[in-house]
């Protein structure tokens, strides 16, 4: 089979939306991981649902699939970078976050995205992890229903640092929420060092909801282009096919958007290269 490769927007963030993405299609892409942010289909823009049928538009004309991502730095709070999230100490902050992650899934149904990504947060100091665990089940159960009602599936990430950093804490995590999807970033299992990425793909096989790839060097979270890190990259790309995999495979390079003219063609023919 042939898998279907995507490029998220995190890292074209110095490009317009509309150029991003035609780079993304001219580069023969089949897809579109779409980080909402302020500058790139702004979720809280007064105009949000014309701006969301107008991309949906585009999409279509580029025939580009997508998933829409909620990592943006700054979104929520121009001062505290991810903050608030599902694990806030306030209410009123847990709350914002799960009314982004719904308004989020409005979008997803409107694009027709596969699904939505997102993760927990990390505990501030004071936020006892079983506090935490609490709240998260509580947003958790918000955005599952939301999900539900408008036909999205929703995918967590396991992120290194995060309160749910581990593909078997994300397990743990799922038997009670059995809804929940797994947004598998393969380069956070070189991070945390608990599965090999491949190992994932093939035990998780029937969970998995979207999968980001990159390189990475093990025990350091930090986003590189192919070749540069430690991913054994034909293994995972292996896995991929051997479960049959036929969602969007997305290349996340948050970092590289200074060249995302270059890093995006790059990274696709790197790819196509090992399949060769």
């Amino acid at each position: 089979m042939s898998l279907r490769y995507a490029y998220n927007t995190n890292g074209a963030a110095n490009h317009r939306l509309d150029d991003a993405l035609r780079l993304i299609a001219d580069a023969g892409y089949a897809g579109v991981a779409l980080t909402l942010d302020h500058h790139h289909l702004d979720p809280f823009a007064p105009d949000w649902e014309r701006e969301s049928a107008r991309v949906a538009d585009l999409l279509d004309q580029l025939a580009l699939g997508s998933v829409i991502e909620t990592g943006a730095r700054y979104l929520l709070d121009p001062r505290d970078k991810h903050e608030p999230t599902l694990i806030a100490a306030t209410a009123d902050g847990r709350a914002r976050r799960v009314a982004f992650l719904c308004r989020a899934l409005d979008v997803a149904a409107r694009l027709g995205s596969e699904t939505m990504s997102f993760w927990a947060g990390v505990p501030k100091p004071g936020v006892g992890r079983e506090q935490a665990h609490l709240w998260l089940d509580e947003g958790l159960d918000r955005v599952l229903d939301h999900a539900e009602a408008v036909g999205v599936e929703a995918s967590f990430e396991p992120e290194p640092g995060m309160l749910i950093e581990t593909v078997g804490e994300y397990a743990a995590l799922a038997e009670r929420h059995p809804r929940l999807r797994l947004a598998l970033d393969t380069g956070h299992c070189l991070v945390t060092q608990d599965i090999e990425p491949a190992e994932a793909i093939r035990r998780y096989a029937d969970r998995i909801g979207t999968v980001a790839i990159e390189d990475m060097r093990r025990g350091d979270h930090t986003h590189l282009p192919f070749g540069e890190g430690d991913m054994d990259m034909p293994a995972v790309l292996s896995a991929l096919e051997a479960i049959g995999f036929d969602r969007l495979v997305c290349v996340e390079l948050s970092r590289e958007s200074p060249r995302a003219h270059a890093a995006i063609p790059q990274s696709i023919a790197y790819l196509r290269g090992i399949a060769a």
